[in-house]
């Protein structure tokens, strides 16, 4: 029975594939058969992937090493008895766990849609009778019949087809309905191109067909994305990366650190449980509790902020991600096009003109000749094409809300559009000349004609529209600009037909012939010969106007832009041609490597070539998938853009994946980080830019948390090499974190983007978080930090005052320069002039709320107890004041310096 499966029915006749797969096209198959088939093959469903179950997935939370310390911290501050602390800590942690646990849950929810997409009825042939039946209950060798509007329910080799169209756009990115056939094709055919193929999910959009089922479930086409989906690994983010290395060196260096505290204290003979408090304080001082907190609501508010620009953040490590992206490889149809076939140029009594406007709006556009408009009253021939074009057409273009739809083909809809702009509106047109008859467009004929009704004591008109090598060799004469039938110039209309296609446009050829006035009827044998060629229509689904600019401005901001989709060679060159994917001022056609070259490609020549390419056709989902592999094993961050079924392994494999919120699939949406609600390729651009912003505020609370963390613990071991009292406690040390963290640290998630975010190439993701600059300044606030407390503290009890007034001298000086350090650290590089100093008001409130609670830390009598605080004089307040502006001024020289030494 295994040997029913097959790859390759597209290679074999229709009579033998039926042989092999042992069904009977009269009768089908019978009720055993289908049973013993259904016991074997199981349900035409796709199985659900084994994933990790809920308790699993929610336990998974926890296991990060920035979490182990914090689980440490709470262990500790709870063994302290200090509840309050300890109870915070925890549900930081357990914050961080729901959130984590909630956004993981809606990717499981991927296959879940997939096999959705399954879900439908099919017509069969069993024992001679037709019927309905569940989709899911198909099995391979069934007799399958579709028509117009029908999901087609499974992989199905067609064996007869009467006008067949499928719109295949969600699984292989071909923006126009497929005309099916029933021929044998080459074996090494892509799927793109198998035309007497039918694959499970996708549309039947016109005309009837009769298959037999090739493949069903897991095994279909749409099965293995499935499989692609459950096997393709989801990466870490630049910035989990990073946290994760970091929180493990701050992991053993806070273990070694205490070991070695223990020891030296030992060896000068201090007691156990001194020293078990010092390495605890020691501990507690180097953990950066509110590190995890601070990422978290950062991310949050990164994600508020795109969400206004259309931009929905499904993972929140997305958020920073897109500031690190180096590449974008983005679909055609949909993402950098509009998904509306619009006409673009015309060739009518040898005159070419150009047509303005994209999409299916008539009022958007106009018809030109050079650059000026022209109205085809003026010029008879433009005028009869776009007639031609009007009346042979079953499509209906309708207004609704404002927005333009048609109902029909897509192609037709372009050709309304056209006839609109030059000023003739198709239902006027058919009301003056009623259709009498038509010969639908079959693919064996390659053309669609109609009779129109011309009046009393006038002959009735055919037109015909279809290929060009349709109805070229059928044409005797030509249409002048005039109007006049003349000469017909075939090596002219080749040429011309030449230069259209090359722009990637489809082509259309017009004809017409006239009939006595009694004509009532049209056969193929009436239009076989001595017609008159009218023109032609160039059509394209063009790209996005603010693609354009959007693609222009990720280039400069060092960012690659490149097309990977399912669509034809030269159409995309087009595309990509149009939106800059060239490079500026190109003109030549751009360099595409197909689906067939890149199947012929090794592992190590795809390295190579992924950079130098820019545009990648006819790319099955496999080869989407190992496209974004390549590019990331040339050390880029990936992001991926798609709205259909075929991007969906893609699109969970790369760094970030985009999906389409209008035109996308569930399926593709599911497996992505982030959806663009617009569809709108330039809220790529804008998330970008709010991805460099969230990364920068990022940097600026880790760049300013961490001296407090290294100045804590460098005054507890300094106090242990000299053998003196601690300056700061552990209890003391716990109040310092949490409150500055989150009323003052926090405020740097609301810091507005820098001036030229978007100017400047993209982080190498090799690049660690900290720089050589930056780990200077966090030594050197540190070690600020060490000298104002330590110092302030042996001063103040040299001074006479009590260990409990010298303490809190201590615990003030860390909260006042931290609270300077925090408008220094506003900008890395820039004084807070140069940024405007009320450009984040946040910062003023957060530094507001500090001084109240250190005031009250030091005055009210509870908190006294609670933190063996005591009330201090204006000396002393004089002196903290003091070393906090010392250091802010310090470190605005120090940042200057290092901008002159980069020659700024």
């Amino acid at each position: 029975m295994d040997n029913l499966i097959s790859k390759h029915w597209h290679h074999l006749p229709a009579d033998e594939v039926v042989d092999l797969l042992e069904s009977d096209t009269a009768k089908g198959l019978d009720l055993f058969e289908v049973k013993h088939r259904f016991e074997h093959f199981g349900p035409n469903t796709i199985t659900p992937g084994k994933g990790k179950g809920p308790l699993l997935r929610f336990l998974l939370q926890f296991h990060q090493p920035l979490i182990y310390i914090l689980i440490v911290s709470g262990v500790i501050t709870a063994g302290l008895r200090e509840w309050v602390d300890s109870g915070v800590i925890f549900g930081v942690v357990l914050a961080n766990a729901i959130i984590g646990f909630i956004q993981e849950s809606k990717a499981v929810n991927a296959l879940a849609a997939l096999a959705r997409t399954m879900t439908t009825e099919a017509t069969v042939l069993r024992q001679g009778e037709k019927k309905r039946i569940s989709a899911t209950e198909l099995v391979v060798g069934d007799i399958v019949f579709l028509q117009g509007g029908d999901k087609v329910p499974a992989d199905m080799r067609l064996l007869q087809v009467r006008e067949l169209q499928v719109d295949e756009s969600a699984l292989t990115g071909e923006s126009l309905p497929v005309v099916k056939t029933g021929g044998q094709l080459a074996h090494d055919t892509v799927l793109a191109d198998r035309g007497n193929m039918a694959y499970a999910s996708t549309l039947a959009t016109y005309g009837q067909g009769m298959g037999i089922v090739a493949a069903t479930g897991d095994q279909t086409e749409v099965g293995r994305i499935s499989q692609l989906i459950s096997t393709a690994k989801e990466l870490e983010t630049p910035l989990t990366r990073k946290i994760a290395h970091f929180s493990n060196i701050l992991l053993y260096a806070i273990l070694g650190l205490a070991a070695v505290t223990v020891l030296v204290g030992m060896v000068r003979g201090q007691s156990l449980f001194d020293m078990f408090m010092a390495a605890v304080a020691l501990a507690v001082g180097a953990i950066p509790e509110g590190l995890p907190a601070a990422v978290t609501v950062t991310l949050a508010i990164g994600v508020s902020r795109m969400a206004k620009r259309h931009a929905i953040i499904r993972k929140l490590p997305a958020v920073e991600t897109l500031g690190s992206t180096t590449v974008i490889c983005t679909d055609k149809t949909g993402t950098l096009t509009e998904n509306q076939m619009t006409v673009k140029e015309i060739v009518a009594g040898g005159i070419r003109y150009g047509i303005t406007g994209a999409g299916y709006n008539p009022s958007a556009g106009q018809i030109e000749q050079d650059g000026r408009m022209v109205s085809s009253s003026d010029f008879p021939a433009l005028a009869e094409c776009l007639r031609a074009g009007a009346l042979c057409n079953d499509s209906v273009l309708a207004e609704k809300e404002g927005v333009w739809q048609v109902h029909g083909d897509p192609t037709e809809g372009a050709l309304l559009v056209s006839a609109l702009k030059g000023g003739h509106d198709p239902a006027r047109l058919l009301a003056e000349t009623p259709r009498i008859d038509a010969i639908p467009f079959e693919s064996d004929y390659q053309y669609m004609a109609t009779l129109q009704e011309a009046g009393s004591g006038r002959p009735s008109t055919i037109y015909l529209k279809g290929a060009v090598e349709a109805l070229l060799k059928k044409c005797a004469t030509r249409l002048d600009a005039g109007g006049n039938q003349v000469e017909l110039r075939m090596d002219e209309i080749l040429q011309q037909i030449e230069e259209l296609t090359s722009g990637g446009q489809r082509v259309l050829a017009f004809a017409r012939k006239e009939l006595p006035e009694n004509g009532r009827g049209i056969s193929h044998e009436d239009v076989a010969s001595d017609l008159t060629f009218i023109g032609l229509q160039g059509m394209i689904d063009p790209p996005r106007a603010a693609a354009v600019s959007a693609v222009k401005i990720c280039q400069d901001a060092g960012v690659q832009v490149k097309m990977i989709t399912g669509d034809h060679p030269l159409t995309a060159a087009a595309i990509a041609r149009q939106v800059g994917l060239a490079g500026a001022g190109a003109t030549d056609m751009v360099p595409v490597l197909t689906g067939r070259e890149l199947a012929d490609l090794s592992d190590l020549e795809l390295v190579e070539a992924v950079d130098k390419t820019a545009v990648f056709a006819r790319a099955t989902p496999e080869q989407k998938l190992r496209l974004v592999e390549a590019l990331q094993s040339r050390g880029h961050v990936v992001a991926m853009t798609g709205d259909g079924v075929n991007d969906a392994p893609a699109l969970k494999r790369a760094n970030i994946g985009v999906a389409m919120g209008i035109t996308g699939t569930e399926v593709a949406k599911e497996a992505a980080d982030m959806v663009l609600i617009d569809d709108n390729f330039s809220s790529i651009e804008a998330a970008v830019e709010e991805g460099r912003g969230v990364f920068d505020n990022l940097t600026k609370f880790i760049v300013w948390t961490l001296p407090t963390n290294l100045g804590e613990g460098l005054v507890i071991l300094v106090a242990i090499f000299l053998g003196v009292m601690l300056p700061i406690l552990p209890v003391q040390i716990l109040w310092i974190n949490m409150t500055t963290a989150g009323f003052l640290g926090l405020m740097l998630a609301f810091e507005p983007k820098e001036p030229g975010i978007m100017q400047r190439p993209p982080r190498d993701p090799a690049t660690p978080i900290l720089t050589r600059t930056l780990n200077f300044r966090i030594f050197l606030v540190g070690t600020l930090l060490l000298i104002g407390a330590f110092g302030l503290f042996q001063w103040e009890l040299a001074a006479g005052a009590t260990v409990n007034q010298a303490r809190t001298v201590a615990v003030n000086v860390f909260v006042i320069i931290e609270l300077f350090y925090l408008f220094n650290c506003r900008s890395l590089s820039k004084s807070i002039f140069q940024l405007g100093l009320f450009s984040n008001m946040w910062v003023f409130g957060g530094a507001a709320a500090m001084l109240i609670l250190q005031i009250l830390y030091t005055y009210l009598p509870v908190m006294n107890r609670l933190f063996q605080s005591e009330p201090i004089g204006l000396v002393a307040w004089g002196k903290i004041l003091a070393a906090g502006l010392l250091t802010y001024i310090i470190v605005e020289v120090e940042k200057r310096l290092w901008q002159r030494a980069a020659g700024q």
